[in-house]
């Protein structure tokens, strides 16, 4: 047989960084650019795009680095982009200082990234990308699990935050579009699927509709084939308690409550323009840990400009109180372009680093709680393959979890192994198990089914 006719002549090697929502961006343009052979080699590779982020000073110098790194690798004549959101953010800025780029694009143009590298040329369209259900991706780190962006930009006007001024207000994909692209997934073989946006409870309210989400959960329940599904990024003020009872619900969305709720002190709340009122917040997220078997997630910002001792501490004995299964604390960043960067009351960086430490250390406490309360249980699991940790335990992830961020389960001994058929347990299938032990931050469980 010849496979040299349809072998790809040229390489690619893509580096996605920041959120899953660039991850998806990043699988568009892997999905526009299939005749290239992707490869980890970014030594060799004929074409090397950098997706970045532009979210927060950290991250801009992730991008940065990185992006200066591959170009002292990269061989001659190697065509280097810089894409995404960094690129877009400081899209005049960054075509001054660094030529060392080949091409530049920013979030509108991913779709055209084929004939941009073709071209050899740079381009920013003025227009939100919103992905239809015709645009091939090439679905990147698991043969069962896809994210699916819900919509693009973000009508917040949180204090901190830049990306409605780069990315724009918000624009709904259309549940039609939804549905054909998860559709058509699960007939390639996906059945678990995490639904991410910058405000997924916002979802359809452009288009006039305010149940945007309980529409979805509604119509991916009828889509055959779906073992799994999860809401990733809900905002405080546009989720309802109606959403966490559909969720409830559902046989086919997972109880994952992932809310950013950033502060807890109602004085860093309106600061930080974040809407409801502090009762209503907790009456929100006590609905969610009130939901058998929940799994609450959120993400706090120390050191915003206006937070006193009182606030943080606030903020400290709220999580010691609530013990969220996960969470997330980022020191706050300076961005130009929002509220926050303009106002005079700052807070020392020693005093923001002490706090993020502080908080960090709750946050490990509360987290090795909710790993130690499934010591014993019994519960449902994807196996993803081979652990890194050692040939002989398997990594797996509870259905309830979100891929990479929530944890990984070792399998290290099971009911239904045999050594003459080592295949028996499929990767990327779902199989019960018991959790016997807690090691650090892992636990280690028996497949029983």
């Amino acid at each position: 047989m010849k496979f040299s006719e349809n072998k790809p002549t040229k390489s690619l090697h893509l580096v996605s960084l920041g959120c899953t929502k660039n991850l998806v961006d990043s699988e568009i343009m892997l999905g526009k650019l299939k005749d290239y052979e992707i490869i980890d080699n970014p030594e060799i590779a004929d074409v090397i795009i950098v997706n970045t982020c532009g979210f927060i000073d950290s991250a801009k110098e992730e991008s940065i680095n990185t992006i200066l790194n591959l170009h002292d690798e990269r061989k001659e004549e190697s065509v280097l982009v810089m894409a995404g959101c960094l690129s877009e953010r400081y899209q005049e800025e960054l075509q001054k200082e660094l030529p060392e780029i080949d091409i530049f694009t920013g979030v509108g143009d991913y779709d055209k990234i084929d004939t941009l590298v073709n071209e050899k040329r740079s381009a920013f369209t003025n227009e939100v990308f919103l992905l239809s259900e015709q645009n091939d991706r090439v679905i990147t780190g698991s043969s069962y699990h896809a994210y699916i962006k819900l919509s693009e930009g973000c009508n917040q006007v949180c204090s901190f935050c830049a990306i409605p001024a780069f990315k724009g207000k918000l624009h709904s994909r259309t549940l039609e579009s939804l549905v054909k692209e998860v559709t058509n997934l699960v007939k390639n073989g996906y059945t678990d699927f995490s639904f991410v946006s910058q405000d997924s409870s916002s979802y359809l309210r452009d288009l006039d509709i305010k149940n945007g989400l309980e529409k979805l959960v509604e119509e991916v329940e009828k889509i055959d084939g779906i073992k799994t599904a999860r809401i990733l990024y809900l905002y405080p003020s546009t989720t309802e308690l109606f959403l966490i009872e559909k969720i409830k619900n559902s046989n086919i969305f997972e109880n994952y409550f992932d809310m950013p709720l950033q502060h807890i002190s109602s004085n860093l709340l309106k600061i930080m323009k974040r809407g409801k009122g502090v009762e209503k917040l907790k009456e929100l997220m006590d609905a969610m840990r009130n939901v058998p078997n929940s799994f609450v997630r959120s993400t706090f910002i120390v050191g915003h400009p206006g937070e006193t001792q009182d606030d943080f501490d606030e903020l400290c004995d709220y999580l010691k109180e609530y013990k969220f299964d996960r969470a997330n604390v980022f020191s706050y960043s300076d961005e130009e372009g929002t509220t926050a960067f303009d106002r005079l009351d700052k807070v020392p960086q020693e005093i923001i680093d002490a706090r993020a430490e502080i908080l960090g250390e709750i946050i490990s406490e509360t987290t090795q709680i909710s790993l130690e309360n499934e010591r014993g249980k019994t519960f449902e699991v994807y196996i993803d393959g081979e652990s890194d940790e050692h040939e002989y335990l398997l990594s797996a992830r509870k259905t309830t979890w979100a891929p990479d961020i929530d944890g990984e389960i070792y399998i290290n001994d099971n009911e239904l192994y045999d050594e003459n058929n080592p295949e028996q347990l499929k990767f990327g299938q779902i199989y019960t198990v018991k959790v016997t032990e807690v090691v650090g931050d892992k636990l280690l469980a028996t497949v029983i089914k």
